[in-house]
Parts: C-alpha cells; sequence; structure tokens
C-alpha cells in the first residue's frame, strides 16, 4: 500500500483501521488510492479473524473526492470510464465486506469523498464536519455519488446536494441518515470505540450474515426480502453462537463466546 493508505491492526480484537493518508491532498482518491483501498479490503474480506474495519483519514479533510488534477490529465471517455469502474468496485467491496465499516469522518467529505462515507456502514463524525456532492459546481453531476447518497437519506434532500452542490453540516448529516453520531473533536475516536466494542461484542458469524442479508434485503420486493430473511435467520439460528446465546438467556448468564 505504500504511503497512501496505512494499515493499523493493533489490538487482539481483529480491528482493523485503514487511514486515507494524503492531507496535502485533503485525501483525494487518486487511481493508487482506489487501488490501494481496493486490495487491503480485499485482503480483509478474507481474514476471518477481522471483526471489524474503521476508514479514516489523515490531516484536516476526510476525503475530497475525485483526484481532478489527476483527472483532467487525460480526458478521454474510455480512461473516465475504466476510472469510474474502478471507484464503483471499491465501493461495492466495502458493501461485500463481511464485517461493519465505520467511516471516522472530520472535516470535508465532499464528492466522492461523500460517497466513501454513504457506502460505509456506519459513521460517526467530528461535529465540524462538512459533507456535499458538490460535482455540479464544476459542471459535473455526481451520478455515482448519487446512487450511495440516494440510499442512505430521503429522495428529495438527496437530489437537492445533487443540484445545488450545497453543504450540509454533521448534525443536518445524522438528521438526514448520512452518519449515525456525531462527536466533538476531542471524543470522536471515543465515540468510534464504542461502537466498535459493541460491534466486536457481538459473534462474527451473526454479524456477517445480518450484514449480507440486510443490503440484499434492500434492492428486493417485501415478498422476496421476507423469504431471504427468513431463511437467513434458520440458517443463523443453526449456528454454535446463537445457540449458545439463547441457552445464555435462558439461563439468566453471560454468552461463551
Amino acid at each position: 500500500m505504500g504511503d497512501t493508505l496505512l494499515l493499523d491492526r493493533r489490538d487482539d480484537r481483529g480491528v482493523v483501521t485503514l487511514t486515507l493518508n494524503r492531507p496535502g491532498a485533503f485525501n483525494a482518491l487518486s487511481e493508487a488510492m482506489l487501488a490501494a483501498l481496493g486490495e487491503a479490503l480485499d485482503k480483509l474480506a478474507d481474514d476471518e479473524s477481522v471483526r471489524a474495519v474503521v476508514l479514516a483519514a489523515a490531516g484536516k479533510a476526510f476525503c475530497a473526492g475525485h483526484d481532478l488534477k489527476e483527472m483532467r490529465a487525460e480526458p478521454s471517455l474510455e480512461y473516465y470510464q475504466e476510472l469510474f469502474a474502478q471507484c464503483t468496485s471499491l465501493m461495492l467491496s466495502i458493501q461485500r465486506l463481511p464485517v461493519p465499516v465505520i467511516a471516522r469522518v472530520q472535516g470535508l467529505a465532499t464528492a466522492a469523498g461523500c460517497q466513501l462515507v454513504a457506502m460505509c456502514d456506519l459513521a460517526v463524525a467530528s461535529d465540524d464536519a462538512r459533507f456535499a456532492v458538490s460535482g455540479i459546481n464544476v459542471g459535473l453531476f455526481c451520478a455515482t455519488p448519487g446512487v450511495a447518497l440516494s440510499r442512505n437519506v430521503p429522495r428529495k434532500a438527496a437530489f437537492e446536494m445533487l443540484v445545488t452542490g450545497e453543504f450540509i453540516s454533521a448534525e443536518e448529516a445524522r438528521v438526514l441518515g448520512l452518519v449515525n453520531k456525531v462527536a466533538s473533536p476531542d471524543l470522536l475516536d471515543d465515540e468510534v470505540e464504542a461502537l466498535v466494542a459493541q460491534i466486536v461484542a457481538k459473534p462474527r458469524v451473526a454479524v456477517a450474515m445480518g450484514k449480507a442479508l440486510f443490503y440484499r434485503q434492500i434492492e428486493v420486493d417485501i415478498e422476496a426480502a421476507y423469504a431471504d430473511a427468513g431463511s437467513t435467520m434458520a440458517c443463523n439460528m443453526m449456528d454454535p453462537s446463537a445457540l449458545e446465546g439463547v441457552a445464555a438467556f435462558i439461563e439468566k448468564r453471560r454468552p461463551d463466546w
């Protein structure tokens, strides 16, 4: 990954922090950054010891979106199609990862950076963070960020952000559902840690099955969603962790996971 993306796995709980590390460029998603992040997520997907992933960023901004200088250097339809396909592949890999991905957001999260927050399963933001899908301000409608944004916030709010390019505050993002929690900058890490602790206290298999089902059922009609959910719950119930959890509940003790 080099210096573009940093990986930290310092504890024994299977919690991995990936840090976007281009602070001088507001962590813009260069081709190298997209490749490094995609490679890291693919490796983590195959590691059953991983329980949660925190996506963080160095410097004053979370992510300013695509690297416009890099994009402008090669103005061809084929190049742009390949670039956005690469970005889409990365975004989908976050959703397909079997463990929760938590965005730790400070400063700006704009365009594809806002998309990155929206694609994470959970998000905690500093109260001074700001969010926008601001491509329209340079004549580029944020079409791909709009896919993720419209699956997080109400339709009219998403469209307003897309056609105006205006920023919303961290608190507005929380109210709309783009982020889960907002904390002061000095308490941001504590808030992320509290969320991580709740996740790793649960059986990994149940979380993994639940995450996969959660995203599948959202995209289908309600009958298909219930059929899939029922099958998933039945399979989950046969797992030793669920059997132990139910036994512990009945016996009024803590489960031995």
